[in-house]
C-alpha cells in the first residue's frame, strides 16, 4: 500500500486490472455463473426489501462488472440496463443475458463518470449500485451528481455499500488502526482477486478511495435528491475480521460482542 504517484492513470490502471479479473470471475466458484444461470439470486435480501418491487419499472445499475445483480433484477421483472468500464465485463454480461434468455437487458460499456452522454436521453426509474463500487471513483460529488441526473423525476437512488467504518479497524476487528478521514488515493500492488487470491495477473495495481458516510450523503442531498433513508447493518458478506462468524450468507460479530456497522444502504428519491 502506497500513495499515488502524480503521472498515475488511476482509470487506466483500475481499467486493466478489471479486464484482467472477468475471465477469473466468470469462472469462479464465488460468483458461479452456472447455477446462476440455472436460476439461483445473485441479490441480497436486505436490498430485496428495500428497493421493493421493480417489475416494469427501468433500472439501470453502475459499475454493474459481469452483470449478474442487473439480471437478478430483470429476473424480477425490471427492464435494465447495466454500464461498466470493462469491454470484457460488458461482453461477459452480454452473453449471460443471452444464456438465461433476458434478451432485453442492455449493457453499455462507458466509465461511471460519463453514464450521463452514453446512455442520453435516458432516465430511469431506478438507479442501483451494488457493494464494492464506490472505492473506485476519486469524486463522490461528480458520482452523486451523475447519478441524479440518470433517475427520472418521481424515481430513486439506491447504493448498498461496504461500511467506510470497518475499513479503518485493524484485523482484529476491535482497534482502530486508519483515519476514518484519509482522503487521499491508495494503490495497492496484490496478487489475484477476491474470488481467488492466487490467481496469476499481471495488472495488479489498483487505485482506491474511501468516501465517509456524511460525504456520501452530503452529496446525494446536493444534487437534489432527498433521502428517504439510510441504514447501517451490523453484517457484512465475506470474512472481512477472523472475529466474525458465519450465518448463510452473512458474517458478523459473535452474540454478547460490541458491534459495528460493517454495510449500508441508502435510499433517495428525485422529486416529481
Amino acid at each position: 500500500m502506497t500513495s499515488t504517484p502524480a503521472s498515475m492513470d488511476w482509470r487506466a490502471v483500475n481499467r486493466a486490472n478489471w479486464d484482467e479479473r472477468v475471465p477469473i470471475h466468470v469462472a469462479s466458484d464465488f460468483y458461479d455463473v452456472s447455477a446462476f444461470v440455472a436460476g439461483k439470486d445473485a441479490l441480497r435480501d436486505f436490498e430485496l426489501a428495500e428497493v421493493g418491487d421493480v417489475a416494469g419499472k427501468t433500472l439501470l445499475h453502475l459499475q454493474c462488472h459481469i452483470g449478474l445483480d442487473t439480471l437478478s433484477w430483470a429476473r424480477r421483472g425490471a427492464v435494465v440496463t447495466g454500464l461498466d468500464f470493462s469491454e470484457p465485463a460488458v461482453d461477459a454480461a452480454r452473453d449471460i443475458a443471452e444464456r438465461i434468455g433476458v434478451g432485453s437487458a442492455r449493457f453499455v460499456a462507458a466509465d461511471v463518470y460519463d453514464a450521463v452522454q452514453a446512455l442520453a436521453p435516458q432516465t430511469f426509474d431506478i438507479v442501483y449500485t451494488g457493494l464494492g463500487a464506490l472505492c473506485w471513483l476519486p469524486d463522490i460529488g461528480r458520482w452523486a451528481q451523475t447519478a441524479a441526473t440518470l433517475v427520472a423525476p418521481g424515481g430513486f437512488l439506491y447504493l448498498a455499500e461496504f461500511h467506510p467504518y470497518a475499513d479503518i479497524l485493524g484485523e482484529d476487528g476491535r482497534t482502530v488502526a486508519y483515519d476514518y478521514f484519509h482522503q487521499d488515493p491508495t494503490v495497492w500492488d496484490e496478487p489475484g482477486t477476491y474470488t481467488d487470491g492466487n490467481a496469476e495477473m499481471s495488472a495488479r495495481v489498483t487505485v482506491e478511495w474511501r468516501h465517509g458516510i456524511g460525504d456520501v450523503v452530503s452529496a446525494l442531498t446536493a444534487a437534489g435528491l432527498r433521502l428517504e433513508f439510510l441504514h447501517e447493518h451490523d453484517f457484512t458478506l465475506f470474512a472481512h475480521f477472523a472475529a466474525l462468524e458465519q450465518d448463510g450468507e452473512r458474517y458478523h460479530f459473535p452474540a454478547g460482542q460490541p458491534r459495528v456497522p460493517l454495510l449500508y444502504s441508502i435510499r433517495a428519491s428525485k422529486p416529481e
